[in-house]
Parts: C-alpha cells; structure tokens; sequence
C-alpha cells in the first residue's frame, strides 16, 4: 500500500488526506495538487470550511516575532469553500477516487492549479543550534474552519486546523545539452609569449552525487611553472523577493598536486563530487525543500522560463566551476605570481525517479 499523508485538526472536525507530498514542476506545467477533505458537520455550529494553498517566503524565525512584524511574506494563495461547498466540482481524479475510499462518504475532493511561474520549495541551512522552520520558499495545504475565509478581526483557533508542507520541485529535463568550454590566454609582463589554459565538460547538467569530470588544457609557452591546479564549486544563490542579496558559497575546493613546468603542454581530466556532507556547517547555503526530519540535498538549479518574472521567484539558484592553475613566483617570488583562474556553468538538479509513474498506476489501482 503506498503511503497516506493525513492531519487531523485538534478538534477531530476536519482532516487532511493527500496521496503524495511532491508536485513536479514540469517548466510548463505543475502537477495539480488533487487531495481529499473529510469533514464532519456536527460541531461546526455554523461556521464555514476553507482549504488553501499558499507558497510563502519565510525570512525569520516565529519566535523572533514578537512586535507584531510577520517574518513570512506570502507570494500566492488560493482557497476553496469546502462547506458548504460554492462553486461547480470538477470530475475526481484517480487519485482522489483512492482517497475517498480512505476518507468514506464524509470526504471532499479539492484541487489547486499551481501556477508555472512560482519559486520551487527550497531553504536556507540554518545555523546547527537553530530550531523551528528554515529560511526560504515553502508550500502548505492547509484547512481551517472559520465564519469568514479571510477576516483580519477573527481569530482561528489552532484546534480548528490542520496542515501538510508539500514541495513544488523540479527534474532534470530529459534533453541533454553539450558541455561548455572556456579558455583563457595570459600574458605575464616578464614573458614574451602566453599561457593558454583551457577547461572544458561533455555536459552541462549532473545530478546531485555524481561525479563531475572537467577536462583541462594547458600550454604553457612562459619561463613559469604552475605549482598545482585548483578545482572550486559554487553555489549562488539570488534572494529577489525582499532584497537584491546574492550569496557565493564555495561547496567545493579541491587542490591537485599537478606540476606544469615551463615550455610544456599539460591535458588531464579531474573528477569531483559537490555533496551536502561536506557543507553541513555552512550558514545560508541553499537546499532543496525538505519534509520535516528528512534529509536533503544541495538546492537544484533554478530552471526559468525566458519570460518569467524573477522577481517572484524568492530563491533562484545557479552554481559554476573554477578552474584554477596556480603559479609559482618568479625572482621576485609572490609579487610576480599571478594565478589563471576560468569559470564554467553547471546545472545541478535531480534525475526523474524511474518508478514515478508506474508507482502512481500502482496507488491509483488499489
């Protein structure tokens, strides 16, 4: 049986069923969020049902707010009567068919169309002591009971709500681009002729965990010797939403131990993996959208469409390579030292799970 995500409010009147927590966003389009409400009148005394969907940019900590100022600002929100119910039903999909036998006849399908162009879930890695709910992007379902949906003069209590974190997330598409290459020519004051270093890969996107191989060339035509070669990765994250803020977090830095002596040719390939692990003190590094105690991975690549308004996307997320050839003094030691150093783009993000449909075909059958 596949797994049932519910909640239940406090006062056992209403309860949350959803038959997945992840939402592919397809670049251009997003999984509907299609879940089940079951609601139980009898206590309601009058009072309405509302579900809702709301993708919000969280800045601060709930306990830091303790002047009346929200540190949570929401980008989108859409609600739904539920009861009594307003509108016309749309048919039910298989997945809330599977649900409703769960829920029996006091269950309500709903379904919200999330919109291509909002921000996919994603958080900033907290400081080790922090507690509570990180930094960044977050979806949540929520269903509350109340007389008004939105009344700034009435207070909902918490025993009349419950909630689900869901995540807007991204794949890799399944088209492949090829690689990029950059090179760079150095003239060095005290020789006549250059160094070339050139760096190349076969692709552009990897998933998260794979090695990376990056190819270099060099042809060193100068009276200089290059000490060791240095490969770095980083990670830029662009927080558009409330700020111009952009952050360069090195997740990578990797010297090899390669000697390129002066009047020589050099061309080898190094292999390196940019991993969590290895970053787990750093404050502020971005991270896909985690669900309460399960882990994660460096945040993927923001992938936008060309129209696409930046500005609402809270989080955007890019990453590059630095090739770094790292050169010995000449007479003057350090003062005519000068490293080459060039960049390359790379997407990271995660591979479409290979059983995503069939294990829907599976849910959907029981």
């Amino acid at each position: 049986m596949t797994k049932i995500f519910k909640k239940t409010s406090g006062n056992g009147s209403i309860c949350l069923y959803l038959g997945k927590r992840d939402f592919v966003d397809h670049v251009d389009r997003v999984d509907s969020v299609d879940g089940v409400l079951k609601i139980d009148p009898s206590d309601l005394n009058g009072r309405k049902v509302w579900v809702q969907l709301a993708c919000a940019f969280r800045y601060g900590k709930d306990d830091l707010d303790v002047i009346g100022v929200s540190f949570r600002k929401d980008i989108w929100i859409k609600r739904i009567q539920m009861y009594p119910f307003e509108g016309t039903k749309p048919p039910n999909t298989p997945m809330q068919e599977a649900l409703l036998k769960k829920a029996g006849d006091q269950g309500h399908p709903f379904t919200f169309d999330i919109p291509v162009h909002l921000p996919c879930s994603v958080s900033l890695q907290p400081a080790p002591e922090d507690s509570g709910k990180p930094c960044g992007v977050d979806y949540e379902v929520k269903a509350y009971i109340a007389n008004e949906a939105d009344s700034i003069d009435e207070k909902i209590e918490k025993k009349d709500t419950c909630r689900l974190i869901i995540r807007k997330i991204q794949y890799a598409p399944n088209e492949i681009t090829a690689g990029p290459k950059a090179d760079l020519n150095k003239q060095f004051i005290t020789a006549d002729k250059p160094i070339h270093l050139e760096a190349s890969m076969e692709k552009e996107l990897y998933y998260h965990g794979d090695p990376i191989p990056i190819k270099l060339k060099v042809n060193n035509e100068t009276s200089k010797v290059v000490k060791k070669v240095k490969i770095s990765v980083y990670q830029i994250t662009d927080v558009v939403l409330y700020s111009a803020d952009k952050y360069h977090k090195c997740v990578l830095n990797e010297e090899f131990g390669d000697q390129i002596n002066a009047n020589s040719t050099f061309e080898k390939e190094y292999s390196v993996t940019p991993l969590l692990a290895n970053n787990r003190e750093k404050l502020g590094l971005a991270l896909d959208g985690k669900l309460k105690d399960e882990d994660t991975n460096l945040a993927s690549s923001t992938i936008l469409q060309p129209d696409m308004d930046k500005q609402i996307q809270g989080v955007i997320v890019s990453y590059k390579i630095k090739a770094t050839l790292m050169m010995g003094g000449g007479l003057l030691g350090s003062l005519t030292s000068s490293d080459i150093t060039v960049e390359l783009p790379l997407v990271l993000m995660s591979p479409k799970p290979a059983g995503l449909i069939s294990a829907s075909n599976r849910f959907y059958s029981q």
